[in-house]
Formats: structure tokens, C-alpha cells, sequence
């Protein structure tokens, strides 16, 4: 079944695993959700990383009450990096690495407030490699910060405003600290390229420049694939 619980410090965490169909072990894949929370898109997530060999866990982190109650709390605590969620995510990884197809390795992909966690956890949280989609600004410390960070594949919106200028200085700062990346930015794609989450989101967010983009996805799909493989794989 592809339901299951995480035992976190704060209860069971429900989450939605989806396996590959290789029996060798693999490497582990946590997946932080956008400001939608849980639903099927944050399952899809899951279901095309399992299909390219990564056993995919995508985690819901508002499970301790209402969406309202639960953004708040959780931005917070990326921007305080420290926090319950980052226990959340801990719980996670153990999770994934005790599973017996684990290959010892795992990594995070986050999207949109999902994707600034994941660039919050690419420093001192033990992971392999991290997939920032969109994550908002950089905090202002990120220089020092990114010194210690794991690998870092990062894809970005060209028409999103709130990320203007993002991509080159990711790349910058991730290149002066000798940490390995590939950051792209995608000047016809805006914020929330890689969510789709059906036609009325379409509908709401095409006059913000925001929303799905197909041919943007497709190909940050297959530069994070790459990537993890490069990382995880050896």
C-alpha cells in the first residue's frame, strides 16, 4: 500500500510512498510539498521519481491540524531552521534508510515553500543531495550557509517575480563554495512550473504567471533525475 506512517517525535506523519520496480537497493527520495499541502500532485511527485529508480517518499507537513495553522508554523520554522518540521523530515530519512532496499543514501526534493525547505536542509541534516524547485529568496547569510551544503540541483521560473535574480546568484554562491550543482533558470516558465494541480489552478493562476509548464518540467525532471543518479549512484 502506498499509505503509510512515519513515527516523528510528535506522532504518526502520513505519507505516500511509491516504490521502483528494480529489487536492487536504491536510494531514498523525501518530497516537501508546496503551500497546497498533501494531494495528488505531491503523489505525482512521488510516482515519476519511483519510475526512475528512487524510492519516493512524499510527506505531509501539515498533519497536525488545519492548512491555515500549519503554513504558518512550518514557515517559520524554515526561516528559523530549526523546528518541529525539520524533526518531521529527520524521521523521514531514518525511515527511508531503515527500509531493507535502502541503499544508504537519500535526498529531498522540495517545491515552491517546499523548495526553500530543501535548500534549509541541504547544510547539516545528512542528505545526499537536494532539489530546490522555486524556493522564494535566498536568506541573507546563504553564502556561509551554502559552505557546508550537500549537492544542489536547483530549476527556476524566468517570469517569477518573487524569484527574480535567484538563479544566477544560487549558482554563483554554490559555485564559489566548490558545492556540486546544476542551477537552471526557465525564461518561459514562471513560479510553480512543476505543480500541476488541474484546471482550476491553471485557470486561477494564468494571470499571474504562474502555473504548469510542460516543456520546462520535463526538462528539470531530467536534470534532477540525472543528477541524484550521479550523486546517489556511486
Amino acid at each position: 500500500m502506498p499509505d503509510v506512517f512515519i513515527p516523528t517525535p510528535r506522532g504518526q506523519m502520513p505519507a505516500w510512498l511509491a516504490v521502483p520496480s528494480n529489487s536492487g537497493p536504491v536510494p531514498g527520495v523525501v518530497i516537501l510539498h508546496d503551500i497546497f499541502g498533501m494531494n495528488q500532485d505531491h503523489r505525482n511527485q512521488a510516482k515519476w521519481l519511483a519510475e526512475t529508480g528512487f524510492q519516493s517518499l512524499s510527506v505531509d507537513l501539515y498533519y497536525q491540524g488545519g492548512v491555515l495553522r500549519c503554513v504558518r508554523s512550518v514557515m517559520r520554522e524554515i526561516t528559523a531552521r530549526s523546528g518541529p518540521a525539520f524533526d518531521d523530515v529527520e524521521a523521514a530519512r531514518s525511515w527511508l534508510l531503515a527500509q531493507p532496499n535502502s541503499n544508504g543514501k537519500v535526498g529531498v526534493v522540495g517545491f515552491c515553500m517546499g523548495g526553500r525547505f530543501a535548500l534549509m536542509l541541504a547544510s547539516g541534516h545528512g542528505l545526499s543531495a537536494a532539489s530546490v524547485n522555486y524556493g522564494g529568496k535566498l536568506p541573507d547569510d546563504f553564502e556561509a550557509f551554502l559552505e557546508t551544503a550537500c549537492p544542489v540541483v536547483g530549476s527556476y521560473g524566468g517570469k517569477s517575480k518573487m524569484e527574480e535574480g535567484v538563479a544566477e546568484q544560487l549558482e554563483q554562491a554554490l559555485h564559489r563554495a566548490l558545492v556540486h550543482h546544476d542551477v537552471k533558470e526557465y525564461p518561459d516558465a514562471g513560479h510553480g512550473f512543476m505543480n500541476n494541480h488541474g484546471w482550476f489552478f491553471l485557470k486561477l493562476l494564468r494571470f499571474t504567471g504562474m502555473g504548469y509548464n510542460d516543456p520546462a518540467t520535463m526538462d528539470a525532471r531530467s536534470r534532477i533525475v540525472g543528477f541524484f543518479h550521479r550523486h546517489f549512484d556511486r
